[in-house]
């Protein structure tokens, strides 16, 4: 089953919604009751068997030179 993000054109809010079907209709926004949200493209994430570290999750690294293990604390 998929995941699917949505943003709410009335209020903005961002929400994710597990589709049961395919032909599932679109959810109401859960802060506001809208019923039209915008489909969101998003990124998907993929596992991997071997054990590495993350990459660092900030574009630029504040805690540069406190990451001797290679791991990033702000993950």
């Amino acid at each position: 089953m998929p995941i699917y993000e949505y943003q709410c054109e009335k209020c903005g809010h961002v929400f994710e919604h597990l589709a049961r079907t395919l032909a599932a209709p679109p959810p109401v926004c859960p802060k506001c009751g809208a019923r039209k949200p915008k489909k969101q493209l998003s990124v998907f994430s993929a596992g991997s068997s071997e054990n590495q570290a993350p990459a660092c999750a900030a574009e630029s690294c504040p805690a540069a030179g406190s990451c001797p293990s290679g791991r990033c604390p702000l993950i």
